[in-house]
């Protein structure tokens, strides 16, 4: 086994492969560390991973076993051998074993961390997979913690990692709350989130409380159809002002409605926002 520690989890895998002398798909290894760039270049963190190669562990297993009626093993000799026999057990587990009770989940929560494409029926293991898992894991627990101290009772909290992005789910008979008047408490939380999980880890969130987020979706999916038809009757558009999340909401939906155009966030005079949808080539030339 190897302790690696480099800037980024990429680094210290294509590290520890080079000193292991084997592919980066060959190695079994465990983040001790994420990589972190700290708050104005301070208490900026390594990435730190503990590896072995497979095929290392395989042999070492065959000569452990030959070995084993000559010599008396050593204290670390005995260590090294539980976590070959760990490593291995790992790698006989069929990874699609559920070991846990199944949880019933109602279509909110369903919905919330459904992937939208389609996956092969035999993954291959992926190890970004994997850091993504226990990053959601790591996340949660934070949070759990940090929502054990409010005065709201929450009893839900699920986090999901997945493409960069942070999918958080929380709910409990104070949600309505949290959410607060006109969402400010949502907004306040989801800016603070936001600020914690991009600073530490580059992810960006996506946070449902009860289910405050698909309203707002729903929501925002009726407003904007009329300036989706103004848009294309006339080639251009914009909403009107937004609050908080609803422009992102809007920015979000826009920009898959038309994809070939330019649609952004624009502030007006008051700091307040609103989104603007235009051709591409009329924006150049504004620019020009």
């Amino acid at each position: 086994m190897r302790k690696v520690e480099a800037p980024t989890l990429e680094e210290a895998y294509q590290k520890a492969s080079q000193m292991l002398e084997c592919s980066i798909s060959e190695l079994q290894s465990e983040v001790m560390q994420h990589p972190s760039k700290g708050i104005f270049g301070f208490l900026k963190k390594n990435a730190i991973i503990v590896a072995t190669c497979k095929k290392s562990a395989s042999k070492n297993v065959k000569n452990e076993v030959k070995e084993e009626a000559l010599d008396v093993p050593t204290t670390e000799e005995s260590v090294a051998s539980e976590i070959i026999a760990t490593v291995k057990e790992e790698e006989q587990t069929p990874q699609n074993t559920i070991s846990e009770p199944e949880i019933e989940k109602d279509a909110i929560v369903d919905s919330f961390f459904e992937v939208d494409h389609h996956e092969d029926e035999t993954e291959e293991f992926d190890e970004e997979t994997v850091v993504y898992d226990e990053l959601a894991l790591m996340i949660e627990d934070q949070l759990k913690e940090l929502l054990s101290h409010s005065c709201f009772d929450i009893d839900v909290v699920e986090v999901d990692v997945r493409d960069n992005t942070a999918l958080i789910f929380i709910d409990g008979d104070d949600a309505a709350l949290l959410i607060g008047k006109e969402g400010y408490r949502y907004n306040a939380l989801s800016y603070m989130l936001f600020n914690w999980l991009h600073t530490k880890y580059e992810l960006f969130i996506k946070l449902e409380i009860a289910e405050f987020l698909t309203t707002q979706q729903e929501m925002i999916r009726n407003y904007i159809k009329p300036v989706i038809e103004n848009v294309e009757k006339q080639g251009k558009g914009k909403t009107r002002f937004l609050d908080g999340i609803l422009v992102q909401i809007a920015l979000e939906q826009l920009r898959e409605r038309f994809p070939d155009k330019y649609v952004a966030v624009k502030t007006g005079r008051e700091g307040k926002k609103f989104v603007v949808i235009n051709e591409f080539n009329n924006n150049n030339k504004t620019n020009a």
